[in-house]
């Protein structure tokens, strides 16, 4: 399938018009827009612009709110619980964000729960603004049901996924964002916007057969990674971001793709301040011993090379800026043209090639 190149400011000004026009206030529209072509440039089209359709949707009935408002539950100097109150889900996480943040600061520690949200997109996005401010930073989210416990065949836990940001000497920060299934249910949803097959590894039909039809794989069950490890960690993610902020678990939860149920997805945001521990200087030159070592390990037969956790994203983003833009695949480009004419804002394309 036709794919086009596209200067990044140009789908930031598109995806920040067409929430705005939605509702959403303008930061805050700016903020979303970022998260998603952010992640359009690290190479994960998956959690980019192909979900604003999604979250047009949702704003549209109602489901999830243009204005978020949350509310301080909870608030005892280090750890905070808010009630996000059906508001933007990426809104919600980087005040969570900011908050750990400002604790940290204060007490060495911060951690924020947050109760009744969205799907916030790429977990990445907040963690590495944290660890960039010289925090180490863990959050976790649950999602709608995808996998099925280690066994069934039939969904009852979410992908969950988790990511965890440090820095790193000389301004640099080393990152992990995964979910607990084989692969990130969005890029099923990217594979079946390509036309293109799924590796058998990665799904089951409703009847819990293997399949390589990414719409079979939506319909049925995501595997989980590493087998009954990964059904395990997602279980007890939904732990941490659903029953201990007070959010929906399990089938309580419901998707971005699903435009008019309430989500009631939960996040859980930890930042550590390293300089609380010790001297920061030394905790650097530990995180620049660790890249030291992987990278220099012999290379097995048909590798090239060894990355740190977040390499290949920074390495992705260098080649699409360098490229001009980044790759929209036709039929979510189409998808976006059309929620562009539908809201009313401009969109001349901006496409280098």
């Amino acid at each position: 399938m036709t794919e086009e190149r596209f200067e990044p400011e140009s789908l930031r000004v598109l995806a920040g018009g067409v929430l705005t026009a939605l509702g959403v206030p303008g930061a805050d529209a700016a903020l979303v827009a970022d998260s998603l072509v952010q992640a359009d440039l690290w190479g994960h089209s998956s959690h980019g612009l192909l979900r604003l359709p999604w979250y047009a949707a949702r704003l549209r009935s109602g489901a999830m709110r243009a204005v978020t408002e949350p509310a301080v539950l909870t608030d005892t100097g280090p750890l905070v619980l808010l009630d996000g109150r059906d508001g933007i889900g990426q809104v919600l996480t980087d005040r969570a964000r900011a908050l750990a943040t400002d604790r940290a600061r204060q007490h060495g520690v911060g951690v924020v729960g947050v109760r009744n949200s969205n799907h916030f997109g790429t977990a990445m996005w907040f963690t590495r603004r944290a660890a960039r401010d010289g925090l180490v930073a863990v959050l976790t989210t649950n999602a709608s049901p995808a996998m099925a416990p280690w066994g069934g065949r039939e969904k009852r836990v979410g992908t969950n996924p988790w990511s965890i940001a440090a820095p790193a000497p000389d301004g640099r920060v080393v990152a992990v964002d995964i979910a607990n299934t084989a692969v990130a249910r969005g890029k099923i949803y990217l594979a079946q916007s390509r036309g293109e097959s799924i590796p058998e590894s990665w799904a089951l039909t409703a009847d819990g057969a293997p399949t390589t039809d990414p719409a079979e794989g939506v319909l049925g069950v995501v595997l989980p990674m590493a087998g009954h490890k990964g059904y395990a960690i997602a279980f007890m993610m939904d732990v941490l971001s659903g029953a201990l902020t007070g959010s929906g678990v399990g089938t309580e939860v419901h998707g971005p793709y699903e435009p008019e149920a309430r989500s009631r997805a939960g996040h859980l945001f930890l930042a550590i301040d390293p300089s609380a521990l010790g001297d920061r200087a030394d905790y650097e030159a530990r995180v620049q011993r660790l890249i030291d070592e992987v990278k220099s390990v012999p290379l097995a037969q048909g590798s090239d090379e060894v990355f740190h956790p977040g390499e290949v994203e920074d390495r992705a983003e260098a080649a699409n800026l360098a490229a001009g833009g980044v790759v929209l695949a036709a039929e979510s480009l189409a998808d976006l043209r059309r929620l562009a004419t539908e809201t009313g804002v401009p969109f001349d394309g901006g496409a280098v090639r």
